[in-house]
């Protein structure tokens, strides 16, 4: 069991960050936010994708006037990504749920000020995002694009913030590979009870993107440490949330659907396995119930994985088994043994939500 650092909690809208509040998955529109019916869109397919909060950017003031349309028409909570102009988060802190700057871009403390006070009016907390290539000159010409220097400009923001009597705080360090991201997510980790929004920005591809969040995300969450993520993909919005889901999912820290165990494909296989997982896959999308499903495409390990799978299934030659909780229930020809499966696993799953 993983235990999670206690963390302060905060609410993003209606959903509560850090504490014992369930680690939150987040992705951000990629539309000009002033087209308020293509924004409302891609909010919506989040939305059904399963992201709880949502975020927005805001480069000019059209778009954060748009902001007032856009959240009447929409669930989620929204976090607006001010850059540069201190003012856009003024005008959108009138309508969403959170605001984010990045403290490299918005270097005028008075201006940061005027950000905290609008937050303070509505009770909006704030997200300082530290991103490793746009550090304050003074901590990138000290420290350079490190994670000491994230740490630093993190540190120097929040005591700014907490000057100000202001608590309401969220925090990330992001840097466009592992290593940096890791670093300093566990440096500051110690230094104080805020949550943690974590992510490795600019991480590429959807390949490269999910590699990379995997090892970090994973690296950090084994750690305890990590109140909301975001897997940030160029690629489609409904990829991001499920590879942050399934981070969250093989990490242990939620439970929701299948657990699919499967043999790697090697010269024993008696049968198309490649295709018999996709079909299961692909027929099992729609189940949430937490269970554990083995396809085993011969009998050397196809036993020993059933022991500990709700449902196994296990390929032989012409033939194959189906097995639950470890006891054989049936043996038949190869045509048939998937349809039996998928039956069994639905079988299992609606018993297990009637519990």
């Amino acid at each position: 069991m993983i235990k999670r650092y206690k963390t302060k909690q905060i609410f993003v809208g209606d959903v509560a960050v850090g504490g014992d509040a369930p680690i939150s998955v987040q992705s951000m529109t990629y539309t000009n936010t002033c087209d308020v019916k293509a924004t409302v869109e891609q909010i919506n397919r989040l939305h059904f994708a399963g992201a709880d909060i949502v975020r927005v950017a805001v480069p000019n003031m059209e778009d954060a006037i748009a902001l007032q349309e856009i959240k009447k028409q929409t669930s989620l909570p929204i976090v607006a990504d001010i850059h540069f102009h201190y003012k856009l988060a003024l005008e959108a802190a009138k309508w969403v749920d959170c605001i984010r700057f990045n403290p490299g871009n918005i270097s005028d403390k008075n201006k940061i000020k005027q950000i905290v006070q609008a937050c303070k009016e509505r009770s909006l907390p704030v997200r300082i995002g530290v991103n490793c290539g746009s550090l304050e000159s003074q901590f990138e010409d000290k420290y350079g694009q490190t994670s000491k220097g994230m740490v630093e400009s993190a540190l120097y923001n929040i005591k700014y913030l907490e000057d100000l009597d202001f608590d309401q705080i969220k925090i990330s360090l992001k840097a466009s590979d592992v290593q940096r991201t890791v670093e300093a997510y566990r440096m500051l980790r110690p230094l104080n009870d805020y949550p943690f929004h974590l992510g490795v920005t600019e991480a590429g591809t959807q390949f490269h993107s999910t590699i990379k969040s995997s090892i970090a995300m994973g690296a950090l969450l084994l750690d305890g440490i990590g109140d909301t993520l975001r897997v940030s993909m160029t690629g489609e919005l409904e990829k991001e949330i499920e590879v942050g889901r399934a981070i969250l999912k093989d990490a242990g820290l939620i439970k929701e659907g299948l657990n699919i165990i499967s043999c790697p494909t090697c010269g024993r296989i008696e049968a198309d396995l490649v295709s018999a997982v996709k079909e299961v896959e692909d027929a099992t999308k729609h189940i949430k119930t937490p269970l554990n499903v083995s396809v085993m495409g011969c009998v050397v390990n196809a036993i020993g994985e059933a022991k500990s799978a709700d449902v196994a299934i296990a390929y032989g030659k012409g033939s194959g088994l189906i097995i639950k909780k470890g006891e054989v229930i049936d043996k038949l020809s190869t045509d048939k043994l998937l349809k039996r499966f998928l039956e069994e696993v639905e079988i299992e799953a609606n018993k297990e939500k009637t519990i």
